[in-house]
This record gives structure tokens, sequence and C-alpha cells, in this order.
């Protein structure tokens, strides 16, 4: 990597030694000097070559990663990613022929080219930005960004399980049961029973199987209050399984606990009050508190929606209410398609004591297992090898990335306004003005960035201000800003 060497850090100055290195190395991607996959010399090396401190490096290696720039493995060289902007072909023709990975390789290596490919970026994106459809849509983490070797470990770990004739516990796995209670110790701040945790297929599953419990426990279909606007894919799934749901507004601080107590008699609630889907708000603790007491008083289940507390861009963590919950209504709900791949199905419910929760576990043991026993051996080697752990440290880093980016570009923008950015994988772009969520979604789509109206999410229609929900767990920053750059000329402020 001679050319490192055309380009010194001035050693005069601390103060911007990163920016620089991080500079040099975006502008040699951006002429197509470095190419997708070509390999950075070694943080130690460079440091050498440019006459820095290694940590100056690492810093910058870490940026330029968090950016979507390159992709650094543990023990293994740091490369330039896939799809990033390039130059054109270098004149040498280097880097014009590289090995494709083979079909179901691990995330972390390099994808082979065809629909799909890429940076992971959700179904339909491209290799080259500019030239493919790009799914911004929320749901989609960043999926390729676990360490290969952590990967390939828990797979490993699932094949090397013994055979058995024999059905999987409807339950779960003891030994998956068991690290969901030791994270949920480490990160949310309670340590159930592990008899009290169930493996289920993810959140749609987890919340029809409440709605299951419920009906078995009242022998009528349960009332049930629901944000508004809200998780739509968990109030199909309730409706489908029985339930009559009652809308519930919600404000700055999450669910509206006056409006709920002014609904009316409901059997249970569902809300979100880590990280209000989909607009953001954090439910404060004096709320939390106040909603348990009313839940408390009038025998309410609360099931609390806990899709993505690991990722806190901004503010103190937040506790679950399952860990201020001192009278046993909380249902806590959890999952691994936030953190890991949503294509793993596997979710996870823990329970109060008390008969509607007996009632659930009723019902899942009735159900059978849904998520296969390989699937739930990987998930548990992951917990156990703090491999999950690491992972996390690692996106959320990236995460925090793209949401400063996202407020960068869109801060003093008139008449727009960028919320849920506190945390999460999505943002809300919401404005004023005459323009329609649905004609900026379509003007959108015609500059080739797929994003969702904000009006899909409502339970009453004008429920939510105009806006769209925009995904970035999976986009790089360059896909990121193309994102951006459709949506701000769709509204024509760009």
């Amino acid at each position: 990597m001679d050319q490192m060497g055309g380009s010194r850090v001035d050693q005069s100055k601390d103060v911007g030694k990163t920016e620089r290195v991080v500079g040099r190395v975006r502008a040699m991607v951006q002429d197509g000097t470095l190419r997708a996959g070509d390999a950075l010399p070694s943080t130690r090396a460079l440091a050498v070559e440019l006459g820095v401190a290694r940590g100056t490096v690492v810093a910058a290696y870490e940026q330029l990663d968090g950016e979507g720039w390159i992709r650094t493995r543990q023990g293994a060289a740091a490369r330039v990613s896939e799809g990033v902007p390039t130059g054109g072909p270098r004149p040498d023709g280097a880097g014009a022929a590289r090995a494709a990975t083979a079909p179901g390789a691990a995330p972390g290596s390099a994808p082979s080219p065809g629909p799909g490919s890429g940076s992971g970026a959700g179904p339909g994106v491209g290799s080259m930005p500019g030239t493919a459809l790009l799914d911004c849509r929320p749901g989609i983490p960043a999926v390729t960004a676990i360490a290969a070797k952590d990967w390939r470990a828990a797979w490993r770990a699932a094949a090397d399980a013994p055979l058995r004739n024999a059905l999987s516990d409807p339950l779960g796995l003891p030994d998956l049961r068991a690290g969901i209670a030791a994270q949920l110790g480490l990160s949310r701040g309670f340590a159930p029973d592990v008899a009290r945790v169930l493996v289920v297929g993810g959140t749609s599953e987890a919340l029809s199987l409440v709605v299951e419990g419920l009906r078995n426990h009242l022998g009528r279909a349960p009332r049930i209050a629901v944000e508004d606007p809200g998780y739509r894919s968990g109030r199909r799934a309730m409706t489908s399984a029985g339930a009559v749901l009652v809308g519930v507004p919600v404000d700055e601080d999450g669910l509206d606990v006056d409006a709920l107590a002014s609904a009316g008699p409901v059997d249970a609630v569902v809300l979100t009050p880590t990280h209000q889907y989909p607009l953001g708000s954090v439910m404060p603790v004096a709320r939390r508190h106040r909603l348990l007491e009313w839940a408390a008083g009038t025998g309410t289940a609360v099931v609390e929606d806990d899709y993505d507390s690991e990722f806190r861009h901004r503010g103190a963590p937040v506790p679950a209410l399952a860990a201020l919950d001192t009278a046993g209504v909380v249902l806590h709900v959890g999952g691994f398609s936030k953190t890991l791949d949503p294509r793993l199905r596997c979710g996870y419910v823990v329970l109060p004591a008390g008969a509607v929760p007996d009632a659930v576990v009723a019902a899942r043991s009735a159900r059978g297992p849904v998520v296969a026993e390989p699937v739930q051996v990987a998930l548990a080697h992951l917990l156990r090898s703090g491999a999950l752990r690491r992972h996390l440290g690692r996106v959320r880093r990236d995460y925090t990335h793209r949401r400063e980016r996202i407020a960068a570009r869109l801060d003093g923008v008139p008449g727009l306004e960028a919320r849920a950015l506190n945390g999460g994988l999505h943002a809300v772009v919401t404005w004023s003005g005459p323009a329609t969520a649905r004609a900026v979604v379509a003007r959108t789509a015609a500059a080739g960035v797929l994003v969702s109206a904000l009006e899909e999410y409502e339970v009453a229609p004008g429920s939510a201000p105009p806006g769209v929900v925009l995904g970035y767990g999976a986009l790089t920053l360059p896909q990121l800003d193309r994102a951006l750059d459709a949506l701000l000329g769709a509204l024509g402020v760009g």
C-alpha cells in the first residue's frame, strides 16, 4: 500500500490527526485508488508509515468502519466495503476480477454479485449505489456485521449437538432460556427465573400467544389497547388471533396513560416504552410507574415490546418496565430480529406469575415448538460465548454514526423534523406543508429509494403527522447519503 505514503499526516498537532487519516482513506476509495475488497495496511504498519500513534489509526479505522467505508474484523485485515461509491476502473485493471463468495457464506464475508448483494441494505439492493433500488424501509439490521468467526462457531456448535430421537421442548431449549435470562440481567436490569422464559417465533408470534392465552382464560375475545400510531405487524397478529384492538394516542413521552384510562376496560395493553414504534419517544420513569400502578389496580396485563433497547444513542438507559414491576403484571417481549437477523424468527417472552401467564404457557405448549432446535443451539452459543455482546458493541457504534449523519443532514432544514433518533435503527422525518406522505414516498421511489409512509402505522386515520419512516440499520454511510438526497429531493428541499 505505497499509495498511503503519498500524504503524510502532520505530526506537529495532535488535533485532527484522526480526521486526516479518515479523509485520506475516503479520498482514495472515492478516486478508485482503493476498490471494494482491497485490504488496508494493519494499524501498526500504517501508523509507522504515516508517523502517527497507532491509536490514531485505530480510531480512524473505527470511524471509517462505522461510516461504512471499510469493514474491520478481529484477526483479519481491514478491507474496503462492498457497495461504496468509487471512481472508474483502475488504469492497470487491478481488482477487476475478485473471488466471489460461495452461496451460504457467513455474514461479514464479501457478497457475491447479483440481486440483493452489496452492503446488505435489504432486499433488492445492488452493489453500486445509483444503479439499483435501495430499500430503506425499516426492519433490517446490519445482518452482515457480525464477525464471521463468531457466526461460524455458532453454527458449528449447532452441527456438533448430538442427534436425539425426541421432540424439542415447546418452551425452548434450557441453554437458550438461561442465556436470555443472563443477558437480560446484564442489559435490562432484571434477571428472570429461567422457568418464566419462553422461546417464541418472533414478536408477532409472542403477541398472538398472549391473545390466545387471554382468550382461553377469559372465555371471550380479549380487548387490547395498542399505541396509535404503532407496530402494524403486531396488530395484524393480534387481530388474526381474535383480539379486539383499541387505539390509544401517544405523545412526546410515549403512550398517553390518561387516554388509556379513559378508553374503557381493556384486558391488556401492548406498548413499546423504551423506543416507541415508530415515533421514537421514550416513556420516562414517572409515567412508567403510573402505568404500572394503573395496570395493577385494574387487573390489566402489560405487554412490553422491548424490540431494540440494545441500541440507545442518546441519553441514559431507561429501565425495562419488567425491572420496575412489583405487582407481576408485565409480560416482557424481546428477540433477535434487530440484534442479529430477522430471518432467524426467534424471540422470547418473560412471564410473571399468575393465571394469565399460565394460560400463555399452556398455549405455547399446545402449539408445540416453533423455532428449530439448531437455531436455538446457535443462539445459545452466541450468548454463552460473549459473541453477541461483542457484536452489539460493534453495531451500536455503527448505528450511532448513521444516526449522527441523519441529524447533521436534516438539522436546520426549514419545515423538517427528524424524530426517533435517540435509539434504534430507523428515523422518522416529518414536515409542515401540503405534501402528502404517499406522494413523497412515490417520488422517493422514483429516485430509486424505498421508504415507508408514516400513515401506514396509524390505527385511526390522521393520528400521525405527514412523514416517512427510513430504516438505516443496514445502510453504509454513502448509501444513507443517497437515501437522504432522494428524500430531500422528493420534498423539494434538496
